[in-house]
């Protein structure tokens, strides 16, 4: 598997013209492979919070939102520590092939959670529910740890084909195929559960939503990464192109020749990432940002149906959420390159202070429909912002053969602290035991914490920036 995924070699430095044209194109035929790749992830990835309602209804309540919540931490579980584990092997391998068997896995896991599902009958066999939980648990981890391969190749390539002072605005452009993929999980599963629900289910319609939520968007993503193979190079070398600096002439301050080698996963860790106070203070603050995205997106189909409204609608207030973030991530990181210059740490703040506003709109905002779209679009415009920033500033913070584990580092605090604890595990208990005016304050409260956070990382920014 090692040889299998090797780093492709470095060929012969090409020059001229034609060089310089051949560099352009597959600049972008390598962001497109890495766009609609990622965006196949989030197809996959976080399906059963669209079917939670459903779920809850199929099993006559018997499986709670407390449980469900737990199956969902699973996901963020497994995440938090694969996009850790994995950006260590992915900065020793070829994005080209590690990103497309990551989507495979992702996608055949995701197919198979509508065995316990379906096959279990939990309302007419309720001896059956703590073993549905636990295959549904073991499922979710596996589609959390496989989606955990989607992150750093993509890092890797972002890194190699595109300099730091035009990073943020790629990244932003990039960071929207999280929107992209994510948003069509609801019309997918409506649509899916249409298109081929009788197809797989017959006269079973209470089982439709299992042919949109989970067999429709895995098969879409088979399909996605032959394509993303098609379209992805792992760096500029391999193609016969200098390095992004060079071509450029763009070379940032940390920048070394060594940077473009290969080098062991003790000297990535324990030279450059765990010793980088700075990346330590992105990653504290990342947990909390994850609280506030993946509380309000996780919970968002429960509780609009709780609220009284119904579960299409619901799916297309899913939608909403995330492609709003697309316009909001793409203007907070020319923000953050145009207007502060390459600092991330302010604009991050500024994004979440009014995330906060918006997640008062929506606790407010009652059954009204318009309300609560209005702040769930609100939060989404502003919260991708942020993620997306502190992806790059982890970028930025580490040389590029190690960038990918920098960025896992802030992932597994996002993924295991804000997401599997507090945002999945945490809010379905606080739920169940306080109503959803409890999970708003836990909502607010995350606000406020990455913004103080985020203003220690601006501190220093400010200093490393004079230095």
């Amino acid at each position: 598997m090692a040889n299998l995924l090797a780093p492709p070699a470095h060929k012969p430095e090409q020059t001229g013209p034609e060089a310089d044209a051949k560099y352009k194109a597959l600049r972008w035929q390598v962001f497109s492979g890495a766009f609609i790749g990622y965006a196949a992830f989030y197809i996959v990835r976080k399906n059963l919070s669209m079917a939670i309602p459903s779920i809850t209804e199929l099993t006559n309540g018997l499986i709670t939102k407390g449980d469900l919540g737990t199956v969902l931490a699973m996901n963020a579980v497994a995440y938090a520590f694969a996009k850790f584990f994995m950006a260590t092997i992915s900065d020793r391998s070829d994005a080209r092939k590690f990103l497309p068997l990551g989507l495979i896995l992702s996608a055949l896991s995701m197919m198979f959670m509508i065995v316990p599902i379906a096959g279990l009958d939990i309302a007419n066999n309720p001896d059956n529910k703590w073993l549905a939980i636990v295959i549904m648990g073991v499922l979710n981890f596996l589609v959390g740890w496989f989606n955990g391969m989607g992150w750093p190749p993509c890092g890797r390539v972002m890194t190699h084909w595109f300099s730091q002072n035009e990073r943020g605005t790629w990244m932003s452009f990039w960071n929207c195929a999280h929107n992209v993929g994510g948003g069509l999980v609801g019309p997918m599963a409506t649509y899916g559960a249409l298109w081929f629900g009788n197809w797989f289910y017959g006269s079973h319609e209470e089982l439709y939503f299992l042919a949109g939520t989970f067999i429709f968007p895995a098969a879409v993503a088979l399909f996605v990464a032959l394509v993303a193979y098609v379209l992805l190079r792992d760096n500029p070398q391999s193609c016969g192109l200098s390095s992004v600096e060079k071509w450029r002439n763009d070379f940032p301050k940390n920048y070394s020749e060594k940077s473009e080698e290969v080098i062991s996963t003790k000297e990535i860790l324990f030279k450059y990432v765990l010793n980088n106070k700075l990346l330590w203070f992105v990653a504290l603050a990342n947990a909390f940002v994850y609280l506030v995205r993946y509380g309000a997106l996780d919970w968002a189909p429960t509780m609009l149906t709780e609220k009284g409204i119904d579960l299409k609608s619901a799916g297309w207030a899913y939608f909403a959420f995330e492609y709003a973030a697309i316009p909001g991530t793409i203007i907070c990181g020319w923000i953050s390159d145009k207007v502060f210059k390459g600092m991330r740490a302010l604009p991050t703040i500024i994004f979440m202070a009014l995330v906060a506003i918006f997640i008062v709109i929506y606790w407010q905002a009652g059954n009204n429909i318009t309300l609560n779209l209005i702040g769930l679009v609100g939060i989404g415009f502003f919260i991708y912002g942020p993620v997306m920033l502190i992806g790059v500033q982890a970028l930025d913070l580490a040389p590029k053969n190690a960038a990918g584990t920098a960025a896992g580092l802030t992932g597994f605090f996002g993924y295991f602290f804000g997401t599997a604890i507090l945002a999945n595990t945490g809010l379905g208990y606080i739920a169940d035991s306080f109503g959803w005016d409890g999970t708003f304050i836990m909502l607010l409260a995350g606000c406020v914490l990455s913004i103080i956070l985020m203003a220690f990382t601006y501190k220093e920014e400010r200093y490393l920036a004079k230095k």
